[in-house]
């Protein structure tokens, strides 16, 4: 055999030997699938960082905090995401009694207070967000006008068809408001005071942030909203006014858990490991996400988060949780229709 044969065979042998190494495909990128109520601005801020520590990719959707609920049951026997991140707490509890979580403790919760974590691990609190009234600056100041101080003041004539809220069956932060009013008032005093409320309500969205935009361009006078989305349109640059009802508001507790029958649930385990540590509440202040933290080693430093001066109702989440729906369907049926 000559040198070039033996060249050419020596050539074919290595090519054959490599060629299931080249035509093997590099490992795919691990997917987490998440359902969340935070914005997409805050989502992808708190993804995106999890994906460079883990290289885990995060594919999320984002509803209503009632909508993901929904979904969660309607998918029950079918699971289409690994884990709920962000939504209000009592979802999580009405959710246990549906089956539609499992049980998982993330690696450091304990450092958590316990009245941000659910007893049996089927959720974690991350994040702490009070109820607020904001008002569009113009308007209070053409009508001379201070910003609301009490439930009471909302009844007032020169808002009729001026005040925009959430719809109680899509959204939590309607859904808050209606614990507020019950906790402030008592419930059937609360439904009493939503009826005469009703008439000065220009439209119920369908998420609790749904009306910030229009208030902020005097499109409608006010609201109630979670302070998170009312200190967004401030950072917008809008004149909008934030006030608190001197009788009280409820805070929601933010929370995430693990979705039972899971696809991935070694990646959801994962994820709300790295959600439990106060790493990933520090984001909030460095990317300019308005929420409390509940890590006590994440120090509050934003002025407009202390709520030293606010009434806070103390909210009982199991008692929320087996409430929700009840007086979610009182008020579709003694103020919607």
């Amino acid at each position: 055999m000559t040198a070039k044969k033996r060249f050419s065979r020596f050539v074919s042998v290595l090519l054959a030997a490599a060629a299931p190494l080249c035509a093997s495909p590099a490992p795919a990128a691990e997917t987490l699938n998440v359902y969340t109520i935070w914005s997409e601005r805050y989502a992808t801020e708190i993804f995106d960082a999890f994906t460079r520590e883990t290289g885990v990719k995060v594919n999320f959707l984002r509803f209503p905090s009632g909508e993901v609920l929904a979904r969660l049951i309607a998918e029950k026997n079918n699971p289409q995401v690994d884990v709920f991140f962000g939504g209000i707490a009592d979802a999580f509890v009405a959710g246990k009694k549906e089956g539609i979580f499992d049980p998982y403790v993330p690696r450091g919760a304990e450092e958590i207070p316990s009245r941000f974590r659910d007893p049996e691990g089927f959720w974690t609190g991350v994040a702490v967000n009070p109820l607020c009234f904001m008002f569009n600056g113009n308007f209070l100041k053409k009508h001379g006008l201070q910003a609301p101080a009490s439930w009471a003041e909302l009844l007032n004539p020169v808002f009729k068809n001026g005040l925009i809220m959430a719809d109680a069956r899509t959204s939590g932060t309607a859904v808050s408001r209606l614990f507020s009013l019950v906790l402030a008032m008592g419930e059937d005093e609360a439904y009493a005071y939503q009826k005469k409320l009703d008439s000065n309500v220009q439209q119920y969205t369908k998420s609790g942030a749904g009306g910030a935009l229009p208030i902020s361009r005097e499109q409608a006078a006010g609201g109630i909203f979670f302070l998170v989305d009312a200190l967004e349109m401030q950072q917008m640059g809008y004149d909008v006014v934030i006030s608190y009802p001197a009788e009280g508001v409820v805070y929601g507790v933010e929370a995430m858990g693990l979705i039972k029958g899971a696809k991935n649930p070694g990646l959801g385990k994962k994820f709300l490991d790295w959600a439990a540590g106060p790493a990933m509440q520090r984001i909030y202040e460095e990317k300019k996400i308005h929420l409390i933290p509940t890590h006590p080693k994440v120090k509050l430093r934003n002025p407009s988060l202390d709520m030293i001066g606010v009434k806070l109702l103390d909210l009982d989440i199991e008692w929320s949780g087996e409430h929700r729906m009840r007086l979610v369907d009182r008020w579709v049926n003694e103020i919607v229709r």
